[in-house]
């Protein structure tokens, strides 16, 4: 997994609330358990006409937000279904942080596990944010995980909470494995003892 440090990036306004899973990535682009590949797909329905082509008022799809890293979005992003492929395909495309007033906890979880920051701020905050990200590709924000702050193209800073261990493990690059790496010395050390101790087994 990727380190999370600090960004500065394009951030996309998505004023929609409730924006769920299926919105995200929907249901057919379920089938593959790889996580590369999904982000052609992301807001798949919001993307695309019928015929594969771009709907040109999708955010994502105006020239100014294509390469952007941060979405900043309504209340309740990532609410509905379980699914992992949900932040697999936000990264495929390379978001990196998403910021709102509040998430779906299974989202939110699985977003730390993939090296995704999501950020919860108050709504006053997220205002001033979406505002500044309506400005377009030259007002970039940065998202300073050990600082723990955001802050607007124009030098507004906003500090969000973020929990010690998930810190940590963004900062680190750790998801699960990479956490359980950590103690390799330590499980070496066992298995060897236990080897010694019960060679039967």
């Amino acid at each position: 997994m990727d380190k999370f440090t600090k960004l500065t990036g394009i951030a996309a306004p998505m004023a929609l609330v409730n924006i769920d899973t299926d919105m995200i990535i929907p249901k057919q682009f379920l089938k593959t358990i790889k996580r590369s590949g999904l982000g052609v797909n992301l807001f798949d329905e919001m993307r695309y006409n019928l015929d594969g082509s771009e709907i040109p008022e999708f955010v994502l799809n105006q020239p100014a937000y294509r390469e952007a890293q941060i979405i900043v979005a309504g209340d309740n992003f990532g609410c509905g279904s379980s699914r992992e492929h949900a932040p697999w395909a936000l990264l495929d495309f390379g978001i990196r942080c998403v910021i709102s007033t509040s998430f779906a906890d299974i989202f939110f979880n699985n977003c730390f596990k993939n090296g995704i920051l999501p950020i919860v701020l108050p709504q006053d905050a997220v205002d001033v944010l979406m505002e500044d990200a309506k400005k377009g590709a030259n007002a970039r924000q940065t998202v300073d995980l050990e600082a723990q702050t955001v802050t607007t193209s124009d030098g507004r800073v906003f500090s969000f909470d973020v929990d010690s261990h998930r810190k940590h493990c963004l900062l680190n690059g750790l998801d699960d494995i990479g956490l359980t790496l950590e103690k390799a010395a330590s499980i070496d050390s066992y298995e060897a003892k236990a080897a010694q101790a019960f060679p039967w087994a």
